[in-house]
């Protein structure tokens, strides 16, 4: 995993800072998910259903991938001198490809500003194997030291 001080951050503008290992997505992370979210649709939670639909199984929610953001973008880069990370929000978010059941994803991050302690990355979560990413978001951070 790349570390970087918070003070270089300004000058790493348009630089990837890092990839995350690869998070297998099962079932049951799902089926957790769709308890916490109410979304049952059964796209997602039965897998006899979904077997016989347009995926062949199960995929994960849309924003369940997103969710995995904190976690892959953890794994990818350090920050020094920052204790704490605050959800800002988001600018972008597209889901270009479904995450079926048993899939690994990953976190490529890339800065793209840095001002006043809040930072905007350009995160792309890749499925091993797969042609298209299944999320590309805009995440922006507030930073504390």
């Amino acid at each position: 995993m790349n570390t970087y001080p918070l003070s270089d951050l300004a000058a790493l503008v348009g630089t990837e800072l890092g990839t995350s290992g690869w998070l297998a997505v099962e079932q049951g992370r799902i089926d957790l998910f769709a308890d916490a979210t109410g979304d049952h649709q059964w796209i997602h939670t039965d897998p006899e259903r979904a077997a016989a639909g347009p995926f062949g199984s199960t995929i994960a929610h849309g924003y369940l991938t997103l969710s995995l953001l904190p976690v892959l973008v953890s794994d990818a880069f350090a920050l020094e001198g920052v204790s704490r990370r605050v959800n800002y929000g988001l600018d972008k978010v597209r889901f270009p490809a479904p995450v079926k059941v048993g899939s690994k994803v990953r976190a490529t991050v890339t800065l793209v500003s840095y001002d006043a302690g809040r930072m905007k990355l350009r995160v792309v979560v890749e499925l091993e194997g797969g042609e298209r990413p299944a999320c590309v978001a805009e995440t922006l951070t507030a930073l504390f030291t």
